[in-house]
């Protein structure tokens, strides 16, 4: 198990919500981190690519919040400097953020933000 295996196994389940919660249609990946080749890394960097970044994010609002991002890990990874600023940036400009270690967690912070 890795955190892409959580990721996908969360957004599987998001997937085939979506005819009941079409909101989640808008569930995406933000492809910040991983290995890669120098040239996809400096081409990804090019885009706009940046470090910290939360992995996935919903943007639907709830709760007085603009969205949601989540931050997913595996075992006993931490999140990093970087993703604690952006988190505590994010939390300033009024958007809810979650760090997930679990398919299931991730599925629980879309429910319990949605409402569901």
């Amino acid at each position: 198990m890795s955190e892409s295996d959580i990721q996908i196994e969360a957004v599987k389940w998001a997937k085939r919500q979506r005819k009941r919660h079409p909101e989640l249609r808008w569930l995406h990946h933000i492809p910040n981190g991983g290995k890669r080749g120098i040239r996809t890394a400096v081409k990804l960097k090019l885009e706009g690519v940046e470090a910290g970044v939360h992995d996935l994010f919903l943007p639907v609002a709830r709760w007085n919040k603009h969205g949601l991002y989540i931050e997913v890990k595996f075992g006993k990874n931490k999140l990093t400097k970087l993703q604690k600023e952006f988190k505590a940036f994010v939390i300033t400009q009024g958007y809810a953020t979650a760090t997930c270690y679990t398919a299931d967690e991730i599925i629980s912070t879309l429910k319990k933000y949605l409402g569901i």
